[in-house]
């Protein structure tokens, strides 16, 4: 599956001295046998963790550290200072939805603002590149590296080195020409590779054809006078979008009209973002340009940012073309939902999606319906919000070229220049109809044995 990235590595030394390091600790998001999962004991003993190593900030690897920290985690937690800043903010978001969810499915809550306030005591934010250890020292320590994977600010993959070998986690790997971080940095040696598959049998749009379709479902929006819905991630998603529609309009590209940015989440996260804006270490050239030029990015032109719940529900009085962009990213839950519910059922209106929606999601569910109609198997459809059933009679869009992650060929390219080192690669963090194309691509072009690992399972390097 895609979401709840947890790695456990350990090693013993030759004074029987074992350390043991996790790679993220992620929530389950989907389904809700998926998310089920988050209330479930770990697989390990949390007492005996040395150190969490945490690649980004998104929920789906960061979700369950309270939870670590509730059953006796004690060890010290390592990420980059960006992806530490956004953790608590969507630490404390996750909180509320899970206890929402832990009472109607009748189970205890999985953290408390305790446990969050515990796991960020324990949080060490360290730089790209700064080598850390982890004892016990010798021959079974393990060191650890850090290098920008260009999926969102902070984010990382991370090389681990002990006893004479080295394994890289990817994390979550960017997509081509990211509108604000820096690009993905090329691999390391490194014996063994854990490589996320999101998008492992699939080739994005590229960034012009991306970009025309976001001017395109615009302007068809506005002469319709519709509404356009755009679920999305409160995390780089959000401020993806802000810094291409700040462009657009400042070009004259696409008429201006109200454009509401309706997440807290993504309010205050936007704030971390303005504190970076002019740091090279983390955001590319071009951002930096524009914000020490004065272009305010995150502030154009018909912004406008409803915190509070009242500014949300207000949103409904703006009579006319309009633009919302509203989390969950994949209509899980948050402010989109009351939008979905008003609006899914308008002829003039539209839902752009514009990230990977999992299996299960009410995301998924549209997005489905929606393929049917296209290959002419289904005459409509509807889904459940609110109790209630929805007939979807809005165009229904998507960007996979707005997605945070690589695709198919960006993945073959970071793995090629290491082909002749790398031992074995795993191929981890995808569904199936993703994951075997791009381990038998990995194995025909690179000669390179590709493994699709299970839950749970154990191997030794």
């Amino acid at each position: 599956m895609v979401t709840g990235a947890n790695y456990l590595l350990q090693t013993t030394n030759d004074k029987r001295q074992t350390t043991r390091i996790l790679i993220d600790c992620g929530l389950f998001q989907g389904s809700n046998y998926y998310e089920r999962l988050n209330f479930e004991p770990f697989p390990f003993d949390p007492k005996q963790i040395n150190a969490v190593l945490i690649t980004h900030a998104h929920i789906d690897h960061i979700g369950r550290l309270p939870k670590l920290y509730k059953d006796g985690f004690r060890g010290k937690i390592f990420s980059t200072k960006p992806t530490k800043e956004f953790a608590e903010y969507l630490l404390i978001d996750s909180m509320d939805i899970l206890n929402k969810e832990a009472g109607k499915k009748n189970l205890s809550s999985i953290y408390n603002i305790d446990d969050i306030q515990g796991a960020m005591n324990l949080w060490e934010g360290i730089e790209y590149h700064q080598k850390i250890k982890i004892p016990p020292a010798g021959r079974g320590g393990l060191g650890a590296e850090f290098f920008d994977a260009g999926h969102i600010l902070g984010s990382a993959f991370i090389r681990v080195s002990g006893e004479g070998k080295s394994v890289v986690f990817s994390g979550d790997l960017g997509n081509v020409a990211a509108p604000l971080v820096k690009d993905t940095e090329n691999l390391p040696e490194a014996d063994y590779v854990l490589i996320e598959s999101t998008y492992g049998n699939r080739i994005h749009e590229d960034v012009k054809q991306r970009k025309d379709i976001l001017e395109d479902t615009i302007e068809e929006t506005f002469k319709a006078g519709g509404t356009l819905i755009i679920p999305s991630f409160a995390l780089e998603r959000s401020q993806d979008l802000l810094y291409e529609l700040n462009n657009l309009i400042e070009n004259g590209k696409i008429p201006r009209m109200p454009i509401f940015i309706d997440s807290p989440l993504a309010i205050r996260l936007t704030e971390v973002y303005k504190k970076y804006s002019q740091n090279p270490e983390y955001l590319d050239d071009e951002a930096i340009k524009l914000a020490k030029s004065g272009d305010l990015v995150f502030d154009f032109p018909g912004l406008k940012f409803t915190l509070t719940t009242q500014q949300s529900k207000e949103i409904n009085n703006v009579v006319g073309p309009k633009v919302i962009i509203a989390g969950a990213g994949m209509s899980q839950g948050g402010r989109i939902l009351h939008h979905e519910f008003r609006y899914l059922s308008d002829p003039k209106s539209a839902i752009l999606f514009i990230g990977y929606q999992g299996i299960g999601t009410l995301g998924r569910k549209i997005m489905d319906g929606a393929r049917a109609i296209k290959k002419g198997l289904s005459s409509g459809f509807s889904v459940k919000i609110f109790g209630e059933e929805i007939p979807a009679r809005c165009r229904v869009k998507a960007i996979g070229g707005y997605s945070a992650h690589a695709d198919q060929t960006k993945l073959l390219e970071w793995l090629e220049p290491m082909r002749a080192k790398i031992k074995k690669v795993f191929i981890v963090q995808g569904e199936g109809d993703q994951m075997v194309p791009f381990a038998q691509k990995i194995r025909d072009e690179f000669a390179i044995e590709a493994i699709i690992p299970s839950t749970n399972d154990e191997v030794m390097l």
